[in-house]
């Protein structure tokens, strides 16, 4: 008797287990009865449903999710290979949708997801340079291909949270492309300027030239205009001095004369004796 009523206690125990299950806030749950989906929006908690195998439940993530691939190569307006790196966030929000698209298999559905996202990446490199790509379109571009992306994986149940590019590369043999492109403009702008700075060189040498020749010239005027002046007033100041004592400025124009004459011992001057330059020589200093 004591066994029968722990054998009924223990298939009681065990009909509550099969028949009671938890969704946790973390996930999403879908109850079957004999293979076909019954429900599928239930809310977190303590769940009833009728025993195995009659039931049964399966739970996925309904957490964001990231797919994180290796870097993929796009073709640009340009027709340049770009290797990009990007990732996507997504979650699932039809469960009954997603588990039909891939039977539950997370993977299906990641491979799925990575080729909508890859043909709406190309789709976008397609109308853009790579200049567009990398610098000014990259927002624009990220949000067109979310908004699209999500109308066609809205029937597997799925949503995508964002794209994003991590980097854009170019290849090696079109980065030494774009490398020598680069340096041919750096050469022509820095030739460009270097003429600029040759041109405004001469402009300022031939605008300093001329400047320089009218100071000199000015500078010459005035010089001559005032030397002029200065031996107007040297011959007024000698005249004054030679009309106030005509003797003494002859013999002081005589004396210093015979410095200038006789400054070296070995000068030689060869004249008449009785010549004017000596009418000092000998002469009485008493008269």
């Amino acid at each position: 008797m004591m066994k029968l009523i722990l054998v009924l206690v223990a298939a009681a125990v065990l009909l509550g287990m099969t028949s009671l299950f938890i969704v946790d806030e973390r996930q999403v749950a879908i109850k079957f009865r004999l293979g076909e989906i019954v429900e599928s929006n239930f809310e977190p908690g303590l769940h009833i449903k009728a025993p195995w195998p009659i039931m049964n439940v399966r739970k996925f993530d309904k957490r964001i999710l990231t797919l994180d691939t290796r870097p993929e190569r796009f073709l640009t307006g340009e027709k340049k290979n770009v290797s990009v790196d990007f990732f996507v966030k997504w979650r699932i929000r039809d469960p009954a949708k997603y588990y039909t698209s891939f039977m539950g298999d997370e993977r299906q559905a990641v491979l799925r997801l990575l080729q909508i996202v890859n043909n709406g990446l190309q789709l976008e490199f397609d109308e853009r340079t790579i200049k567009q790509v990398v610098s000014d379109d990259r927002s624009a571009m990220m949000t067109n291909l979310t908004t699209e992306a999500n109308n066609e994986v809205e029937q597997f149940g799925i949503e995508i949270v964002d794209v994003r590019i991590k980097q854009i590369e170019l290849p090696s043999e079109v980065s030494t492309s774009v490398f020598q492109r680069m340096r041919a403009e750096r050469e022509r702008i820095a030739s460009e300027l270097r003429a600029q700075g040759q041109e405004a060189a001469k402009g300022i040498q031939a605008v300093a030239d001329r400047d320089r020749t009218v100071i000199l010239a000015e500078a010459r005027r005035d010089a001559e205009i005032m030397r002029g002046e200065g031996d107007a007033l040297a011959t007024e100041i000698y005249a004054e001095a030679y009309g106030q004592n005509q003797e003494f400025y002859e013999f002081y124009r005589s004396m210093t004369a015979y410095r200038a004459a006789l400054a070296n011992q070995g000068d030689v001057l060869v004249l008449e004796p009785d010549s004017e330059f000596f009418k000092y020589f000998g002469s009485n200093t008493s008269e």
